[in-house]
């Protein structure tokens, strides 16, 4: 994190000039065997891909809220960073009714339904793959997100004292995310740069966020990123922990 680094967007475009090469996100799905490792540069680059697809492809502008009705997911992580980017507010598994625009699992289709805007599904498979089908009144977003931009510029200046999060019923502007996440990066055990951290937290508190994704984006570390970790039983998760590197677990 630099002194320059204002809303969560930065902390990533920080982490891409100091160490594009190094792991940002590992994924681990328990319940389907699935695990994915991005990068700071492919992580980067998805996310610019759907912050693209969020302004150009279904008109998003700052201000706007967008519903994410979402797991702790690798894509989570994404559409938090691409929701910064383009300057609206995420809210986490927040109201569709009252969204502009809503981004649902599978899991959460009907209620989605309610949004009257925008909505997005994701199918949440192994490879970031599509529906067979997609859900009626959706966009698939593994079909629209591989054509969209490699590179964003936002058409308006991101304000980081805006509302940039919603959970759990608390909000945040970017500058208190930015703000927050390098304050109790310690408490997590988080040291500075290098620093692993296993999270089997749901991404529905602050918490969750800040353990697996924003402490340690804001301190040069990574995620383990866990869904179904409680399907482990200890021996297993201490072999992640090892093959993982992982210096730091939260559960």
């Amino acid at each position: 994190m630099t002194a320059t680094d204002r809303t969560p967007a930065d902390l990533l475009r920080s982490a891409l000039a100091t160490d594009p090469a190094r792991p940002l996100v590992t994924f681990y799905d328990d319940a389907t065997g699935e695990r994915v490792e991005l990068s700071v540069a492919t992580f980067a680059n998805w996310v610019a891909k759907t912050a693209n697809l969020l302004q150009d492809g279904l008109s998003a502008e700052p201000g706007d809220r967008v519903a994410l009705l979402l797991p702790a997911h690798w894509q989570t992580a994404v559409w938090l960073l691409a929701c910064s980017s383009v300057g609206v507010i995420a809210d986490v598994a927040g109201e569709p009714a009252a969204a502009d625009i809503v981004v649902s699992g599978p899991d959460t289709l009907e209620a989605a339904r309610a949004c009257s805007g925008e909505r997005v599904a994701l199918a949440l498979r192994p490879l970031g793959g599509r529906f067979p089908q997609a859900p009626e009144g959706f966009v698939d977003y593994a079909v629209e997100v591989p054509g969209q931009g490699d590179r964003f510029v936002p058409y308006a200046l991101v304000d980081p004292e805006e509302p940039a999060l919603i959970v759990a019923g608390r909000e945040f502007s970017g500058a208190e995310v930015v703000e927050r996440a390098g304050a109790e990066a310690p408490e997590l055990g988080l040291t500075g740069p290098g620093s692993r951290l296993l999270s089997g937290l749901p991404y529905d508190t602050w918490e969750g966020l800040n353990a697996g994704l924003y402490a340690p984006l804001a301190t040069g570390g990574s995620v383990v990123l866990c869904r179904h970790l409680d399907r482990l039983d200890g021996e297993s998760v201490a072999k992640r922990v090892e093959s993982e590197r992982v210096s730091v677990t939260v559960r």
